[in-house]
């Protein structure tokens, strides 16, 4: 799979001018959340300074709660259920856990574009591709940050549930934090919070989809779209080992 991303001839929509590939790490055990910030904040610093290239980095999280810098403290309905961080990244309150694909980019947007929307909405491009080759509509909502399907049945109104969520932060035009899809998670932690401040729509997964989709489909998915919207990657070794 690597070797046929690498030589597809398909453009980039928020590549590099040199179209250096951005290294691409996948960690198999639960990484602490502390850890991977420690990594990445170190990551992304190297990259500024132009010790290290570029890095996206795939991973799981054990249960635990996020706050994003315009969290707000109601949104926190359960406190005691698992451990909660602060973040520095954008967003409200979300969940990571076993079974959610997390992504973290470490890209130099000095050498693709300095343009946070774009950025954002490049981010949206490549979610949406990735769910396009798992056989899911995955839309954007304005007002609404992350990737959203809509699930119809008859007889029943239309709802609308969130399948990926974005929570990014820049540093010097150096991203870090990311993105994370919901494979096969248990649901029932979200309860413990208002998802991303949102009350009036739901959470869904691949599987609660009824999608048999496995982490690695989701991976391969997540690399083919990366290459169309981000440009070509190289396998590297993950920055907590295996």
């Amino acid at each position: 799979m690597l070797d046929r991303v690498l030589n597809s001839d398909a453009a980039p929509r928020f590549g590099r001018a040199d179209a250096r590939p951005a290294e691409w790490a996948v960690s198999r055990g639960l990484v602490g959340y502390e850890d991977a910030v420690a990594a990445m904040e170190a990551r992304a610093e190297a990259i500024a300074e132009g010790r290290a290239g570029e890095l996206v980095w795939l991973l799981e999280h054990p249960p635990l709660y996020t706050a994003g810098v315009s969290a707000k403290p109601g949104d926190l309905l359960d406190p005691g259920r698992f451990p909660v961080f602060r973040s520095g990244r954008g967003g409200q309150f979300t969940y990571h856990g076993p079974g959610q694909r997390v992504a973290y980019l470490m890209l130099d947007l000095r050498a693709r574009e300095r343009d946070v929307r774009a950025f954002v909405a490049a981010l949206e491009a490549w979610l949406i591709g990735a769910l396009a080759r798992l056989e899911v509509t995955g839309e954007v909502r304005p007002g609404r940050v992350g990737v959203w399907v809509e699930r119809k049945a008859p007889g029943v109104p239309a709802r609308e549930e969130k399948i990926a969520a974005i929570g990014v932060k820049l540093r010097r035009w150096v991203s870090f934090h990311g993105v994370s899809l919901n494979v096969e998670p248990d649901l029932a932690h979200f309860a413990g919070i208002v998802p991303c401040g949102q009350t009036e729509h739901g959470v869904t997964s691949l599987v609660d989809l009824g999608l048999p989709a496995t982490m690695d489909d989701a991976d391969a998915a997540l690399m083919a779209s990366f290459h169309e919207v981000f440009g070509p990657v190289e396998a590297a070794s993950p920055p907590l080992g295996a």
